[in-house]
C-alpha cells in the first residue's frame, strides 16, 4: 500500500509566492531573485511531503502563474505578437498571464477561465496555424533535478495532450486534430527526457475526460495515447483524472498501456460502478482519488476504507487525493483563534497528507485501532444546534416567492423613467483599490487598535473620495467603493450566523490572487442590515444613482467551503433567504439600482451537460429569483459573471429575471454578443470593456472600438458599459486612467449614434 497526492497548494504556507511575486512586479526584486524564492518554496514543500512519508511525492505542480500555462509555455504554443516582445523569458511567460505595456510592445492578456467547477483560473492556450508545437522549455526537468538533488525523488506531473489540446481557443483553419502528429513527438520527447535523468513515473493530468465526450473525442483521445505509450518502456506512465468519472470513455482508458490510472471517487459518481462492472487492469496501479482535495472536511475512514477494500478486490491501489490540494489551506496549524473542539472536524492540505498515512496504517494493520475509533467518535458528534425558524422558513416557501412581481418588458419602461439615465449609461462592478490604507484600517479595526468610530470614519472618508472620483469623470450610476470589505464572500459570512472563519486559510484563486473561503458550520440566517448604512451614506453624497452591492447565495455558497451533511441546495436556500432581506431593506431605504453578484454561477455547474438541470440549475436559479422576487418594479436589479464560459446557460441566465447583467468579456473578445444576439437577449448587459487583471491602460480608441463591436450584436438600448471585473487588486493611477478613458470612449459613441 503506497500514498499519493496529485498535487499540492504552490503558493506556500503564508503566500510566501504571491507576495515575492508581487514585489517582482513593482520591481522591488530582481528576475533572478525571484527565481530563487521559487526554488525555497519549492524545497521546503518536498522536505515536508517526503517528511509525511508520501510515496509519491510530484514535482511540475508549481508554477509562477498557472501550470496550464506552462505546459503552453514548455511546448512552445506562444502566440506571436509574445514571441516578438523584445524581453526575458520570465517576462515573456508574464506578459502572457498579465498582459504588457512598455517599451517592448502593447500586448493583453491570454483569456483566462474557470478550472472546471473549481474557482482556479487558468490561462486558456492560444492556437493558429502557424503555432510550431514542439518542445523547447526545460522548467519539468529542472524542478525534477532539484528535487532529486535533495535526496528526493518525484513523479513529474504535467497537462496532457488531449485536455491542452481540448481547452485551447483556436484562431484559423487548423483545429486540434491537425496538432495530434506534432504533439505526440512532443510529450514523446519529454518523457524521453525525463527517462535519461532516470525518472521512474511521469504523471500526464486528463481532467477532460471527464467531461462529455463524443465518439470523435473518445477516438482522438484513443488515437493519441495508442502512440504515446508506443514507447513508453522508458519511465511508467500514470493517467490522472479528477473532478468527475470516466463514464463516456473508460473502457477505452483500461484498454491502453497505463503504468498508472488515476481516479476520482469523491465527484467521480460512477467511477466505482466502472470499475466493478468492466474490471481493472491487473498490471496497472490505480491511483484511488479517496481524500478530498476540494473541501476541507475530516474524511470519514469507515466510509473511505470501506471502498477502497471493495476496490482492493479488483486492483492494486495506491491511495490518493481526489484532485490537487491546490485548492484547499495549506495547514490548519495556523489557525491559532480557532478551538480545537472546531479545528478537529477540519482538514487542510497538510492534514490531509496525515489522513493518508492513517489509512494506510489501518489497512496495513500497522496500528492499534484508535485511528479508526477516534474518527468515528469525532463524526458522530453534534457540532451545532439547528435552526428551526430557518428550517421552517425553507419549508414554506411557495412558487410564488420565487416570481418577479411585474415581468421584464414593463420593468424597462417604469425604471427607464425613475432612473432617466442616457444611453450607454456607464458604470462599474463595485470595488475600487483596497490601497494599503485601506488594508491598515480594518486590521487595525480588526485587532482593537482603533475604535469602531475612527474605522467608519476613515471609511467614510474613502467613499466620499471615490464618490466624487466617479461623478468628475462622469459615470453614471456610482458605487460605494466597498473599502470596508475584505472579501465578497466573507465580508458577509463575517455578518451571517452559522459561517466560520480562519486567518490564515489561503487558497489561490488565479495567479497571485488568493481568496480566503469561510467555512459553513451550522444553518444560515441574518440577525441584522450588512450593507445599508454605509450604501445609504453614499448616495446622500450624490444625485446619481448609487448601487447597493451583494454577494448572491450561489456565489457565497460556491467561494465558501460548504457542510457535507446537507444538500447544497437546502445551503443555498438559507442564504438566499438571508440575502432577500438585506435586498428588501436597502430598498426601503432609498436605493434604487441593488447588484447581487454571481460571479460562480458555472462554478458547480455539473461537468456533464445531461447533469445540469437535475443536479443544479433547477435550484441555482431559483435561489437568485428568490432574492429579488418582492423588490418592486422600479427598482433596478443587476449580476455581474465573470471568468466562466456562459453561451451554453445563456437561457439559464436570462432566466435569472434580473434587469442587468455584466459579463467579463474582455478576455474572451466579447465571444458571448454573439450568443445573446441569437437567441434574442432581452435582458440589459454589460459586457466587459476592458480587463482589470491586467495592470495596462486600454486607450480612448481601444475601448471605443470595443464598444462599436458590442453594438453591432446588441442594440444601444440594452447596453451598459463597464470594466468587466471589480477594481479592488489594482492600483490607483491604473484604476483612474483607464475609467476616465472609458467614459471617454463612451462619449465620443454617444455623439456618433
Amino acid at each position: 500500500m503506497k500514498t499519493a497526492i496529485t498535487g499540492f497548494p504552490r503558493v506556500g504556507e503564508l503566500r510566501e509566492l504571491k507576495f515575492v511575486t508581487e514585489q517582482y512586479f513593482r520591481n522591488e526584486i530582481s528576475e533572478k531573485e525571484l527565481i530563487e524564492q521559487g526554488k525555497k518554496i519549492r524545497e521546503k514543500h518536498w522536505r515536508l511531503l517526503k517528511e509525511k512519508t508520501i510515496d509519491f511525492i510530484p514535482s511540475g505542480d508549481f508554477s509562477f502563474f498557472d501550470t496550464t500555462l506552462d505546459t503552453a509555455v514548455l511546448l512552445n504554443i506562444i502566440p506571436k505578437k509574445y514571441s516578438e516582445l523584445n524581453v526575458t523569458a520570465l517576462e515573456k511567460y508574464f506578459a502572457l498571464a498579465r498582459g504588457y505595456q512598455g517599451d517592448a510592445g502593447d500586448v493583453t492578456a491570454l483569456a483566462m477561465k474557470k478550472w472546471f467547477n473549481t474557482n482556479y483560473h487558468y490561462m486558456v492556450p492560444e492556437i493558429d496555424d502557424e503555432t510550431d508545437i514542439k518542445l523547447v522549455g526545460d522548467k519539468l526537468f529542472t524542478e525534477y533535478q532539484e528535487a532529486k538533488a535533495l535526496g528526493i525523488e518525484t513523479k513529474p506531473t504535467l497537462i496532457g495532450p488531449f485536455t491542452l489540446l481540448k481547452l485551447a481557443t483556436y484562431h484559423g483553419q487548423k483545429k486540434a486534430a491537425d496538432f495530434s502528429t506534432v504533439i505526440i513527438a512532443a510529450y514523446k520527447e519529454i518523457i524521453k527526457k525525463l527517462a535519461e535523468l532516470d525518472c521512474q513515473w511521469v504523471q500526464i493530468d486528463e481532467p477532460a475526460l471527464v467531461l462529455d465526450l463524443s465518439e470523435t473525442d473518445k477516438t482522438f483521445f484513443v488515437g493519441l495515447y495508442k502512440e504515446l505509450l508506443s514507447e513508453k518502456k522508458m519511465l511508467s506512465i500514470q493517467l490522472q483524472t479528477y473532478f468527475g468519472d470516466l463514464r463516456d470513455v473508460y473502457q477505452e482508458v483500461i484498454a491502453l498501456p497505463f503504468d498508472g490510472i488515476g481516479l476520482d471517487f469523491i465527484e467521480g459518481r460512477k467511477n466505482l460502478a466502472l470499475v466493478e462492472e468492466y474490471g481493472f487492469p491487473k498490471a496497472t496501479l490505480l491511483f484511488a482519488g479517496v481524500v478530498n482535495g476540494k473541501n476541507i472536511w475530516k474524511n470519514n475512514y469507515e466510509k473511505t476504507l470501506e471502498l477502497v477494500k471493495e476496490l482492493q478486490t479488483k486492483a492494486e491501489v495506491v491511495l490518493n487525493t481526489s484532485c490537487s490540494l491546490l485548492h484547499v489551506p495549506f495547514t490548519l496549524e495556523n489557525e491559532l483563534e480557532l478551538s480545537h473542539q472546531v479545528k478537529r472536524h477540519f482538514s487542510f492540505a497538510v492534514e490531509k497528507l496525515t489522513e493518508l498515512n492513517e489509512l494506510k496504517k489501518i489497512l496495513q494493520d500497522e496500528e492499534d485501532g484508535s485511528f479508526l475509533q477516534d474518527n468515528m467518535t469525532l463524526l458522530a458528534e453534534t457540532r451545532f444546534h439547528k435552526n428551526q425558524a430557518v428550517e421552517e422558513n425553507i419549508r414554506s416557501l411557495k412558487e410564488s416567492d420565487f416570481i418577479r412581481q411585474a415581468p421584464l418588458s414593463e420593468r424597462v419602461l417604469v425604471q427607464a423613467k425613475a432612473l432617466n439615465l442616457p444611453v450607454l449609461p456607464t458604470t462599474t462592478i463595485g470595488s475600487f483599490p483596497q490601497t494599503k490604507e485601506v488594508k491598515q484600517n480594518r486590521a487595525k479595526f480588526k485587532k482593537n487598535e482603533i475604535s469602531e468610530e475612527e474605522y467608519n470614519t476613515f471609511n467614510k472618508e474613502k467613499i466620499a473620495e471615490c464618490v466624487k472620483f466617479q461623478e468628475k469623470i462622469g459615470l453614471d450610476v456610482l458605487v460605494h467603493g466597498e473599502f470596508e470589505r475584505n472579501d465578497m464572500v466573507e465580508y458577509f459570512g463575517e455578518r451571517l450566523e452559522g459561517y466560520l472563519f480562519t486567518k490564515r486559510a489561503w487558497v489561490q484563486s488565479y495567479g497571485t490572487r488568493c481568496v480566503k473561503p469561510p467555512i459553513i458550520w451550522g444553518d444560515i440566517s441574518r440577525s441584522e442590515p450588512m450593507t445599508v448604512a454605509y450604501s445609504t451614506y453614499a448616495q446622500s453624497l450624490t444625485t446619481k444613482p448609487m448601487k447597493g452591492m451583494l454577494t448572491g447565495p450561489v456565489t457565497i455558497l460556491n467561494w465558501s467551503f460548504p457542510r457535507e451533511d446537507i444538500s447544497l441546495k437546502a445551503a443555498t436556500m438559507q442564504l438566499a433567504l438571508a440575502i432577500q432581506e438585506e435586498v428588501l431593506d436597502l430598498e426601503a431605504n432609498g436605493i434604487k439600482i441593488i447588484q447581487i453578484d454571481e460571479a460562480a454561477l458555472r462554478e458547480k455547474l455539473p461537468l456533464r451537460q445531461t447533469d445540469w438541470h437535475s443536479e443544479y440549475l433547477d435550484w441555482a436559479i431559483p435561489a437568485f429569483r428568490l432574492v429579488h422576487s418582492k423588490v418592486q418594479p422600479t427598482t433596478q436589479i443587476h449580476t455581474h459573471m465573470c471568468y466562466s464560459e456562459f453561451s451554453d446557460i445563456i437561457q439559464e441566465i436570462e432566466d435569472m429575471d434580473a434587469d442587468v447583467i455584466s459579463f467579463e468579456a474582455s478576455r474572451s473578445n466579447l465571444t458571448i454578443l454573439e450568443t445573446l444576439k441569437a437567441i434574442n437577449f432581452q435582458t440589459q448587459v454589460g459586457p466587459g470593456v476592458y480587463d482589470i487583471h491586467s495592470p495596462r491602460v486600454p486607450s480612448v480608441t481601444e475601448l471605443k472600438e470595443t464598444i462599436e463591436n458590442i453594438l453591432i450584436n446588441v442594440p444601444k438600448e440594452r447596453v451598459w458599459i463597464n470594466p468587466d471585473c471589480g477594481l479592488k487588486t489594482r492600483g490607483i493611477p491604473e484604476t483612474e486612467a483607464s475609467l476616465v478613458n472609458m467614459v471617454k470612449a463612451v462619449k465620443k459613441v454617444r455623439g456618433e449614434i
